[in-house]
């Protein structure tokens, strides 16, 4: 744990107490504040009371008092209005902050020479690969590695801060929409588009939230963008423009110049001058596909600009066992393949599993993003089916219509189950299962890695017989 002692002695309110406000809540009362957590959801409130978190219903509390507003992320605080507690706050000139703001302020606190290095990343798709990929190139490399954020333990949860170590963050919009000062010594971009409009109403908006991760970097400091999506690419042009740190543009779809690319499965680091081939991605099995090529590409750079060689790092590389419930391949049945792709929870996010498995029993639903899957229509031919569940089953059958088989089903079990039948009794060679819902998981799940889990026991339960399983 990360004790934050900067509200010793002060009440902070904490609202929202999920794996973050949890966090953040410990870590309060171990730097000496008298917190003050709460929840609109009774369970929550009970599972954190079980932990010997001290309750406290800051709705009918005397809010000038509190010294801050810790948020959870998930909470509104902009569009389409705040949430009720945000106003009270900002009432009375309380700091609405969250988990990463303190994190960013325990790091400051500390001399210089006794301060973590911090890499952020953050992009609309393909970031916890990126997070997980540039920790574990790190650690094989013997940094001292803390690998946390909007992916696994929450920041306030990793061990404590000492000079040395490295803090490799996953950082969502929503948490960077409630930072101030952090400073990352590397930040990565990797790309931007439409997600979460519903929480920031424009892709102003939600632009502007992600560019909060290059804020307070200095000369010494590396941004590391994309420049594959337009946002994105103007973006690294303004950085560049500034020379306020040191840039290092990635691309999985150009030469680059000056950067590094990720082309006709190789990477080419031309950080130094002259391109140079330094990476075969034919060895790292976890990361197939264009998508995982500009992952690697930001990862090499990152890795890079802490003093690995490209040889280290491709090793690195190759020993990489991927992310559960990102294009996991989670075993054979009957002949059978199932990709456990539940972290895809967009569209631009489906097309990246969709372009490895076109050929794929497709299995989607839950809660729609905007726009739907209308973006994906080029891969509706080439699939050998659509089964389709949630909320969201009626829409998307409606856009799959006339381009390929359409099954839909009350709930997961149901389309798992049709999409497993439909490939036992085709005649294709290798058929693959995909789970790539294109959607929120809300309507009948906590989170994607709960949905991922659901879905790998639901397989794990498929009838068949016992000479017919396999494992991959």
């Amino acid at each position: 744990m990360i004790r934050i002692a900067e509200f010793a002695g002060r009440d902070v309110a904490v609202f929202g107490l999920a794996r973050t406000g949890l966090a953040a809540a410990k870590a309060l009362l171990a730097g000496g504040a008298r917190v003050h957590a709460w929840d609109e959801n009774e369970t929550a409130r009970a599972a954190a009371e079980a932990e010997g978190l001290p309750l406290s219903d800051i709705n009918t509390r005397d809010w000038r008092a509190f010294a801050a507003l810790v948020l959870s992320p998930g909470i509104p605080l902009h569009f389409p209005r705040p949430h009720r507690i945000v106003e009270l706050a900002r009432a009375v000139g309380a700091p609405v902050i969250g988990d990463i703001e303190l994190f960013a302020r325990a790091v400051a606190a500390l001399p210089p020479a006794a301060r973590p290095k911090v890499i952020g990343i953050t992009g609309t798709n393909g970031k916890s690969t990126t997070t997980a990929l540039i920790g574990h190139i790190l650690q094989s490399g013997g940094k001292d590695v803390r690998v946390g954020g909007n992916i696994g333990q929450a920041v306030l949860d990793l061990p404590p801060l000492h000079a040395g170590a490295v803090y490799v963050l996953e950082l969502s919009s929503y948490q960077l929409d409630l930072v101030q000062s952090l400073r990352c010594d590397v930040s990565v971009l990797l790309n931007l588009t439409p997600d979460h409009l519903e929480r920031h109403g424009t892709m102003a908006n939600y632009l502007a939230a992600k560019k909060r991760i290059f804020a307070n970097q200095g000369a010494g400091d590396w941004a590391i963008v994309g420049v594959d999506t337009p946002e994105t690419a103007a973006v690294c042009t303004a950085l560049l423009a500034s020379g306020a740190r040191r840039v290092a543009p990635i691309s999985a779809s150009q030469a680059m110049g000056r950067g590094v690319s990720a082309l006709a499965g190789f990477i080419y680091d031309a950080l130094d001058g002259r391109a140079e081939k330094v990476v075969d991605l034919s060895g790292a099995q976890a990361l197939p596909g264009r998508h995982n090529a500009q992952n690697a590409a930001a990862a090499f750079a990152a890795a890079r600009a802490f003093g690995m060689t490209p040889r280290a790092i491709a090793e690195a590389m190759a020993t990489f066992p991927g992310l559960p419930h990102r294009m996991e391949n989670i075993g054979q049945i009957g002949g059978v393949r199932f990709v456990n792709d539940s972290k895809a929870t967009n569209a631009d996010s489906a097309a990246q599993a969709l372009a490895v498995f076109p050929r794929a029993y497709w299995i989607a639903g839950g809660v729609a993003k905007a726009g739907g899957i209308a973006s994906l229509a080029s891969f509706f031919p080439a699939l050998s089916g659509a089964f389709l569940y949630g909320e969201a089953a009626d829409g998307f059958a409606a856009t799959l219509a006339g381009q390929t088989r359409v099954e839909r089903s009350d709930d997961l079990a149901g389309a798992v189950r049709a999409a497993f039948a439909a490939a036992r009794q085709s005649s294709e060679p290798d058929p693959v299962v995909l789970f790539s819902p294109a959607c929120a998981s809300f309507d009948q799940f906590r989170d994607y890695e709960h949905r991922g889990a659901v879905f790998k026991q639901i397989v794990a339960t498929l009838d068949v017989a016992p000479a017919d399983r396999a494992t991959a």
